[in-house]
């Protein structure tokens, strides 16, 4: 089924009208969530024949007598096909306290997923914790949901369990057999969800919805946005409710996605925990639109040029880049002309893609006597953009600093789209007031040495940096393409403390997100920077050009890279630092 209707009347008229059978008609909406270990799993990708969800939170006493239960069931099923996740959807536990947890009630070996939003919980209508719910992994539907057994109840419990529901449903799935008993009342603790309405009544359109959509969405879903579609009506945004929701679930909106525990970023666009439901629930009701006028019809302002203002000097190509309707189309060297005869510090950066069907990225190098090189031949890597990217801007006292009469050149990466495209990217450029205390750059942790088996699913790699001065970082941008799976930036100082300071378990080469921290790191010289990852080169990857092959490094997209890019400046150096 697509979900148990928030509404309790609403599912009432359901199975009086045409049974229990019809709420198990529709499919499960896909889901993904991380788990105690920091690892991203989606309902969809699930190995196995069907899949169980065992829906707890940290202190039930019934979850916790119930986890044994589970358990066994897991050592019964687990080699005939059957995958079982515990699902934590209690709003804030902790990760650490949701380990502890699994540690006491003995689920070891079980994969504990964090529902932190109570997204999936929410979607599926769970009301209490120990309900469990199995899905056929073939089409997705519900073919039993309710409790284990027979023997718990609030307040009270059996000797023993007289009936066996999941064993017997699970049984008779793997038989071929129709279940007998499909539902039955769980008897957990109650799920407090976020109060959205003051009743059972859906959250209001104009009210409640339009201004969750104008904070987080219509910013890039309008004329002229990345999003590929308006938020411009309500007929338009209604039109998509479904998707929406399916966005949400699997968290692919809003495109931002890095492991909460680790890092404060300044460039966050999180959806808080009560939009994310009352965008569900609207959603499940229907989307009424209710009385009125439309919000959404409002004229917008228009969108500014550049997002950080009127630049000090704008770089344009020389002319516009044609690009083929089809066909691969190599990597374009550009030269642009520097707009500067004098040593200039840039405090920010921005790249505006001409054309957003065909631009895949753009990166600005920059090349003078005794510049380093990050292998192109172009010289220094000064910026760079890709979708999901946002400008690059320093704190105050920290720039970039770009010589006089650099050589400046444009690394353009098209992919065709079946017409006939042009494009004219442009950058802009921001200047410090003069010579700054520190001088950045951008660095990575970079694996050159790739080899990725065909088939693959879980491809481990690791590229490491070395601080030989004391130094800053301020921003991260891991980079793989097609078959990138996860990504997490590490940092090992010298006393061998370790510290985690971005965790990506959902790696999306489609959104290659720029995360700024909001207090920049400071690291003394002797740290290590370790970038961990891992590459998914399986049939199971819906985004794998080709799982048969074996994967190196190379440019293009159906290849590989593996780096994890930083922005960072070496503290300035004083008289005792110079003399040591």
């Amino acid at each position: 089924m697509k979900k148990t209707n928030f509404s309790k009347c609403l599912l009432a008229a359901v199975i009086i009208a045409f049974g229990t059978s019809a709420v198990f008609a529709r499919s499960v909406p896909n889901f993904a969530l991380i788990d105690q270990d920091d690892f991203n799993h989606e309902l969809y990708r699930a190995p196995g024949k069907a899949v169980v969800l065992f829906f707890t939170g940290n202190g039930c006493p019934i979850a916790r007598k119930s986890a044994p239960k589970l358990k066994a069931l897991q050592n019964e099923f687990e080699s005939k096909g059957i995958t079982f996740w515990a699902v934590n959807s209690f709003a804030g536990d902790s990760t650490a306290e949701i380990r502890e947890e699994r540690r006491k009630i003995g689920l070891w070996g079980t994969t504990y997923l964090i529902d932190r939003k109570q997204a999936v919980a929410l979607a599926l209508g769970v009301e209490r914790t120990a309900e469990v719910i199995a899905i056929d992994t073939k089409d997705h539907k519900i073919f039993y949901r309710g409790a284990i057994d027979d023997q718990l109840s609030e307040g009270t419990e059996k000797v023993a369990a007289t009936k066996h529901y999941l064993q017997d449903a699970l049984t008779a799935f793997l038989g071929g057999q129709e279940i007998a008993v499909k539902e039955t009342r769980s008897h957990g603790c109650r799920y407090a969800y976020s109060r959205v309405a003051d009743d059972d009544t859906p959250p209001d359109y104009a009210k409640q919805i339009v201004p969750i959509l104008q904070k987080n969405c219509v910013h890039c879903h309008r004329k002229g946005g990345i999003g590929p579609w308006s938020m411009n009506s309500y007929r338009r945004v209604s039109n998509y409710a479904e998707m929406i929701e399916e966005v949400l679930l699997t968290r692919r909106m809003p495109p931002w996605d890095p492991n909460p525990d680790y890092g404060d970023f300044r460039n966050a666009h999180w959806l808080s925990r009560d939009d994310t439901q009352a965008l569900l629930k609207w959603a499940d009701a229907g989307a009424p639109g209710g009385d009125g006028p439309d919000p959404l019809k409002a004229p917008l302002e228009p969108l500014p040029d550049w997002q950080l203002g009127k630049p000090d000097a704008t770089l344009h190509l020389p002319e516009p880049q044609k690009v083929p309707a089809t066909g691969i189309v190599d990597y374009r060297y550009v030269e642009v002309s520097s707009p500067f005869t004098n040593d200039v510090w840039l405090s920010a950066m921005d790249i505006k893609p001409g054309n957003n069907k065909v631009v895949h990225h753009v990166i600005l190098y920059a090349k003078w006597p005794g510049a380093g090189d990050d292998g192109t031949g172009h010289g220094m890597f000064m910026v760079g953009w890709a979708p999901g990217a946002s400008p690059l801007r320093y704190p105050e006292g920290v720039a970039k600093k770009l010589p006089a009469n650099a050589k400046l050149t444009l690394e353009l990466h098209y992919t065709t789209c079946g017409t006939e495209e042009n494009d004219s990217s442009e950058i802009a450029l921001y200047l410090a007031d003069g010579p700054q205390e520190r001088n950045a750059e951008t660095r990575e942790a970079i694996e050159w040495n790739l080899n990725i088996p065909p088939g693959e699913a879980e491809a481990g790699h690791v590229a490491t940096y070395s601080f030989q001065k004391p130094a800053t970082i301020y921003g991260m941008f891991p980079h793989m393409h097609f078959r990138g799976k996860w990504m997490r930036y590490e940092l090992l100082y010298p006393n061998g403390k370790r510290e985690t300071i971005l965790d990506v378990p959902r790696y999306d080469f489609q959104w290659q997100l720029s995360y700024y921290p909001k207090n920049p790191i400071h690291v003394p010289a002797g740290t290590w920077l370790m970038v961990r990852g891992a590459f998914d080169n399986s049939a199971a990857n819906p985004a794998n050009p080709d799982p048969n092959k074996r994967v190196y490094f190379e440019r293009q997209s159906w290849d590989e890279m593996f780096i994890g890019f930083f922005e960072a400046a070496d503290d300035p150096e004083g008289p005792q630092t110079a003399s040591r």
